[in-house]
């Protein structure tokens, strides 16, 4: 609930008191709180639709839209605020005679400040199945009209577009008699039009590269737009980028999802580089469905497990590779326990990023005041973005998983049971290593496991070699996954010389043949994907 104190202090010579306030919002997240407390001021309640009912149904005094305009609410609730009695009561200027004649000799009512948050159209425009006519009614009008016209005339209205702002605007209420600075008037308007500049953006994303359906039909937005708008606000500014001479921010899309908007339940605060290890980390981790734990450093996996459990996962990818472990971020798509709590707290690490913790795993973590913990509600990104000079690359995000019925093995001898579950495991977590990529990895006790990550080598041969020389746990009997085909057989045969059994990539080579030959003579299974996983950054 708002409150407000009765503290106060000089006012400043650019108030403006709130006599008037006109609320429309469709996000009612402290509307009433804040009503009662513009109510406490005096301040004639307008409103229009639900805002009005909710208002209502409080025992606020609230009049109807119509009642101000002498008009009423028509189409569907399509025309309510577009009215000359609303937007001359917004845009008139004060010190101005002649406004000022014009609004009297019509019986305008002035309007001080204006609370408004629009139609949610990005999130009706991404819910699955939704038709395009529901898509267009979302599209708010007279929303942005009144917020536009409100930030427009700063000096003399307070336009309230975010929830957030509420309890700051009582409190400077009170401290003013029912007034608002002009510092604030022009705060509060420049958040507007970020406001209504990113709405418009996101219609304007959503709807370019959609052909023209009729009635009913389902909203689909499969191309890739035609313009890319990124109105993304400021979350929060950070110390410094990839490096201390670097300035750095983090931008938030809106959604509350992904690691952006995660919420940091304590420890340090983040670094550039810790939120770009908890992406990396969290994207890999997010590949499996059964308990599984990811350990990363510099965006690149050293350890990778699936296991019965949390715990038992967690000491697996540890296993992989403990030395790279020391100062990693670590990712978990399950819920951390006390017993996984327990473990991890022996390592120092930067981060952990979970959707979860139990209230055992935090009371274990506690005593650990710099490990930052991450708690994240789950998002997909449809698209990935990269700066270069002069411009954007976009493209989809590497979402593509791959079946075992998808294999086409491709050698004389088949890959057992065991190999193949090995062997698309491996290929999820090499989807995830920066080319050009060699994964080594295991299956034992039902469970997946990294032997050894040959990452961002300059040809495949080195990933090969680099993979193995990691590798702390036996190389005899691993699998191993290439991101890439093989361009000759070297590279398959540093593999098998290093103790892999079968290999995974996804073929396409002028040289498959004698790369196919060559697993065939050192008795190496293998199978093709058809698909590619290039990583570059």
């Amino acid at each position: 609930m708002i409150e407000h104190s009765t503290a106060s202090s000089a006012p400043p010579t650019d108030l403006r008191p709130i006599r008037r306030a006109l609320l429309s919002v469709t996000d009612k997240t402290g509307l009433v709180d804040f009503a009662r407390v513009l109510a406490s001021f005096g301040v004639d309640l307008v409103s229009t639709g639900g805002t009005s009912r909710a208002l209502r149904e409080a025992g606020l005094p609230v009049r109807d839209i119509s009642d101000l305009t002498g008009f009423p609410e028509m189409l569907d609730g399509r025309v309510k605020t577009l009215h000359p009695k609303v937007h001359g009561g917004i845009l008139h200027v004060r010190d101005n005679a002649e406004h000022m004649a014009s609004v009297g000799e019509h019986a305008i009512e002035p309007i001080d400040m204006v609370v408004v948050n629009l139609y949610a159209f990005e999130k009706t425009a991404q819910r699955p199945g939704v038709s395009f006519a529901d898509v267009i009614e979302n599209i708010d009008i007279g929303g942005p009209s009144m917020v536009r016209s409100a930030a427009k005339n700063f000096s003399d209205v307070a336009i309230v577009t975010s929830a957030a702002d509420y309890s700051l605007l009582a409190d400077e209420m009170t401290a003013n008699s029912g007034s608002l600075s002009r510092g604030t008037r022009w705060r509060l308007a420049k958040a507007a039009f970020a406001t209504t500049a990113a709405y418009d953006a996101g219609i304007a994303t959503a709807l370019e590269s959609v052909e023209a359906p009729i009635g009913k039909a389902a909203f689909s937005q499969e191309q890739l737009p035609p313009t890319i708008r990124v109105i993304d606000p400021l979350l929060q500014p950070l110390r410094y980028g990839e490096n201390p001479h670097q300035r750095a921010a983090l931008y938030t899309d809106g959604s509350g999802k992904g690691v952006a908007n995660s919420k940091q339940l304590q420890g340090k605060e983040l670094s550039y580089n810790n939120i770009v290890d908890l992406d990396a980390c969290w994207e890999l981790v997010s590949e499996f469905d059964e308990p599984a734990v990811v350990i990363i450093k510099h965006t690149n996996p050293c350890g990778a497990s699936t296991g019965a459990t949390v715990v038992e996962a967690y000491r697996r990818a540890l296993e992989s590779d403990p030395v790279s472990a020391f100062g990693g971020v670590i990712g978990v798509n399950q819920e951390v326990d006390a017993a996984a709590a327990e473990e991890i707290a022996k390592l120092f690490v930067e981060a952990i990023v979970a959707p979860s913790f139990t209230p055992g795993a935090l009371e274990r973590f506690a005593a650990k005041k710099n490990l930052r913990l991450i708690e994240i509600s789950p998002a997909e990104t449809p698209r990935v973005l990269k700066q270069v000079s002069g411009g954007l690359l976009v493209q989809d995000a590497d979402r593509l998983r791959i079946s075992e019925a998808e294999l086409r093995i491709v050698t004389q001898r088949r890959p057992t049971a065991e190999e193949t579950r090995a062997l698309l495991f491996a290929w999820r977590v090499c989807k995830h290593v920066k080319s050009n990529a060699i994964v080594y990895a295991r299956f034992s006790d039902g469970h997946g496991q990294t032997v050894g990550v040959g990452a961002g080598q300059m040809s495949r041969v080195d990933a090969a070699r680099f993979g193995a020389m990691k590798a702390i746990l036996p190389l005899k009997g691993t699998v191993a996954a290439s991101d890439a085909f093989f361009p000759f057989p070297d590279g398959l045969e540093t593999i098998a010389e290093a103790g892999a059994t079968a290999i995974i990539q996804p073929g396409g080579s002028v040289r498959d043949a004698e790369v196919i030959a060559a697993a065939d003579r050192l008795g190496v299974a293998m199978a093709f994907t058809g698909v590619r996983h290039f990583r570059h950054g």
